[in-house]
């Protein structure tokens, strides 16, 4: 069945709204003064959200809020009464990260249809189905997809799917990156990116050997600007309902600028979807006007990365005064105000009548009686000039007619009074389908947890990330928790065998190749047995097409060997779901975020019983979630996971797995691990965060169990790490000893 594509455009304010629904936007995404992951936009008030509400269903359009961020216990409970006035205006969906935000607004909004943000990192047919079964209305794809990983989303589960198609591009998968987060503070999770990847680094084979070929290209993390147009035929054709354009940030002169020139174009292929669809130079280049970093690229839809997509050089946004003017392209008929048909009905002694007439919509007013004129009777023209003046309302007469009845008589006020009678019982009448009526017993009140007021801030003020020779704990550990040991080498995996305090090992699935992991696990996982452990298989940080179809095919010879599973995404968690582990057998890691306690029993609710604890809460909000989960007590914190290779774009690729340098401005370095197989980059903070000195503390969070996460170390230092452990827990930790340099990562700061 054919659906008309959606054009999707960004609105910062009101004003910005209105220009691009003017210059052709089919839908609208904004952000109200919470929640939204643009949080220092401008965004919406309550009283302007509504308004805008109200404006683009006038005009047969739509808006989707974007409630897109990761929700902390002490605040989710405010979305109710954030929620509320939006759902009875009749929004038309919000968009989502949270999985607590996604069960809360499903139990308590039922009506509120439900977009899955691309920070939810669906990259498959997999994850996409999940979310389908769970509440979520439309899936909006992970910007690292090609056309045909689109296309088999679309074939396997019939999805809404919503995709970029121009603005600005993350380095790292949307969701997964902590490089602001664990550097500065400022979450992108919480929508306060800093942007930190388009600040330099340097590439550095070796800590002191540089790889970078030329002195200015010093901006590696930087991406160009998407600009997709040119692919608008391929998007529909691969199942994209709905192309999206990124830039709430921005001012009206780009965002309708931008949304004008793909108006044209879309209309141009749907009229004509058989004729060669070409895009003007002309128009690239008003596109290239309006703003760009470096130029363009058109993403990844027809390549998986590469050099061409970086700035490489300093990523100023490029802008050319002489197209600052933004004009509707002619064939675009999109008018500001909305044709309206009348019928106007004059007759002595009867009531004036108006029946006024929008896209089957059909309201009538009576007005004052119509009088027999004692000296000037209304002239039809003076009628017309009258009833055409709409003023400020929405809509224009497209066709009048008047029934004038000769000698007739009405006061130009009466007329004036009936013309606004009658479009404001129009407006009434096109908003009221729209209307909801909120559930009588909410499940928010019924748990006692409507009254946001008595709920105290949870923001934290930033500490020192880097910590030196911090005092050890003085008492010992009354209980020891359950220790689980992440090993990706397999020097680390048998270093953490003789280790009796390990119960269970996790081994990253890159620790051996993919071959070699077949013939090889069930031999590690009985060395594991043997020391009287368990060893579960971490599955890659990325699960994508191509990795999917490895491990169908080879999933009878894992799943005989491995204990259980670490998982990282939805693709995961549901793929082992098909293939019918059972939730004991599966430990989902800390990128399946759980905020709050509704994320909690959302991810019980898809059968994920056993969950990681976020590494951005602070200790306190850790104690709100209550027992229960995994904590991780030590480890370099991956900060970015990309689709991009540093050292093919810098050096060109080698197919060999190894570590490499990020060198910052000041110096430090982040340790880059390039996992050939799956085809993506992890970058790592820069010090590995430490919390042994903690552990009375995390005794009193509660954990279900803690890990130690080793990604670089070598056999040495994980003995040194087991040691600061043993030290710990009998509570004789030498502070003389201790690590030089680590991080309590926002154990104590906490992320605003």
């Amino acid at each position: 069945m054919y659906r008309k594509t959606e054009l999707l455009a960004p609105a910062g304010s009101f004003e910005i709204l209105k220009a691009v629904i003017h210059a052709g936007a089919d839908a609208v995404y904004a952000a109200g003064n919470r929640f939204g992951a643009r949080a220092y936009a401008a965004n919406f008030t309550t009283e302007e959200m509504l308004a805008a509400i109200d404006y683009v269903h006038l005009k047969g359009k739509k808006l989707y809020l974007t409630v897109n961020t990761l929700l902390k216990e002490r605040e989710i409970h405010e979305l109710y009464d954030f929620l509320c006035p939006f759902y009875e205006a009749g929004l038309d969906a919000v968009i989502v990260q949270d999985m607590g935000v996604l069960h809360f607004i499903r139990n308590n909004f039922p009506d509120l249809p439900i977009h899955a943000s691309t920070q939810m990192t669906v990259t498959g047919a997999y994850g996409a189905k999940l979310l389908l079964a769970n509440g979520c209305r439309r899936i909006v794809t992970a910007r690292e997809l090609s056309l045909a990983e689109i296309s088999h989303i679309y074939q396997m589960t019939g999805a809404e799917i919503e995709s970029f198609v121009h603005g600005a591009l993350c380095y790292s998968y949307s969701g997964q990156c902590l490089l602001s987060s664990m550097i500065g503070g400022r979450s992108g999770n919480r929508g306060r990116c800093a942007q930190p990847c388009r600040l330099p680094y340097e590439f550095c084979e070796t800590p002191g050997k540089s790889m970078t070929r030329r002195q200015q290209e010093n901006y590696p993390l930087s991406l160009k600007d998407l600009c997709a147009i040119s692919l608008i035929p391929e998007l529909i054709e691969s199942g994209v309902h709905s192309l999206k354009i990124e830039g709430r940030m921005k001012q009206a002169e780009y965002a309708a600028g931008v949304t004008g020139i793909y108006r044209k174009y879309l209309d141009l292929y749907e009229d004509n979807p058989r004729q060669r669809y070409q895009v003007s130079d002309e128009d690239y280049q008003k596109l290239l006007d309006l703003g760009n970093r470096c130029g363009f690229t058109d993403g990844y839809y027809k390549k998986h990365n590469g050099r061409d997509m970086v700035t490489f050089h300093k990523p100023s946004h490029e802008k050319n005064q002489g197209h600052g003017q933004f004009i509707i392209p002619k064939n675009a008929a999109h008018r500001e105000k909305e044709k309206i048909k009348g019928i106007l009905r004059l007759s002595i002694n009867n009531p004036a009548s108006l029946v006024l007439e929008y896209k089957g919509i059909q309201a009538e007013v009576t007005g004052s009686i119509v009088q027999n004129a004692q000296k000037q009777p209304l002239a039809r023209q003076t009628v017309l000039e009258k009833m055409a003046k709409t003023g400020n309302t929405p809509f224009q007469f497209g066709q009048l007619e008047v029934e004038l009845e000769e000698n007739s008589f009405l006061t130009v006020g009466a007329l004036n009074e009936l013309r606004r009678a009658g479009i404001d019982r129009l407006t009434e009448l096109i908003l009221q389908k729209y209307r909801r009526q909120l559930p009588d017993n909410p499940l928010a009140a019924q748990n006692g947890q409507k009254a946001s007021g008595n709920i105290p801030s949870c923001n934290q003020q930033n500490q020192d990330v880097t910590m030196q020779r911090r005092q050890p704990c003085e008492q010992p550990l009354e209980t020891t928790l359950p220790l689980s040991v992440l090993t990706e080498t397999l020097e680390q995996f048998a270093v953490s065998l003789k280790q009796p305090e390990a119960a269970r090992i996790y081994l990253e699935s890159s620790a051996l190749s993919r071959n070699r992991l077949c013939r090889e696990l069930a031999n590690l996982t009985a060395k594991a047995h043997k020391a009287g452990k368990t060893c579960y298989l971490a599955l890659p940080h990325i699960f994508r097409m191509e990795t999917v179809k490895w491990y169908e095919t080879n999933w009878q010879q894992i799943s005989e060997a491995a204990d259980g599973y670490l998982v990282r995404n939805l693709e995961e968690l549901s793929f082992l779901q098909e293939m019918g582990v059972p939730p004991a057998r599966i430990q989902g890691d800390y990128p399946l975020y759980v905020f709050s306690r509704e994320a909690i029993r959302g991810w019980e609710e898809l059968s994920l019983q056993q969950y990681t604890l976020p590494v951005e809460l602070n200790a306190r909000e850790l104690r709100d979630l209550g027992s229960g989960g995994e904590m991780i007590i030590y480890g370099y914190q991956p900060v970015m996971f990309s689709a991009q290779c540093l050292l093919k774009n810098i050096n060109g690729c080698s197919h060999k797995e190894n570590i490499f340098y990020l060198k910052d401005r000041y110096g430090k370095l982040f340790s880059v691990k390039n996992y050939c197989e799956g085809c993506y980059n992890i970058i790592y903070n820069i010090s590995p965060l430490a919390l042994f000195h903690q552990l009375r503390e995390i005794k009193m969070i509660q954990p279900g169990s803690v890990r130690l996460s080793f990604t670089v170390e070598d056999g040495n230092e994980l003995e040194e790490v087991f040691r600061l452990y043993r030290q710990a827990l009998a509570g004789n930790l030498d502070k003389n000893s201790y690590l030089d340099e680590f991080t309590n990562g926002h154990f104590k700061r906490g992320v605003e």
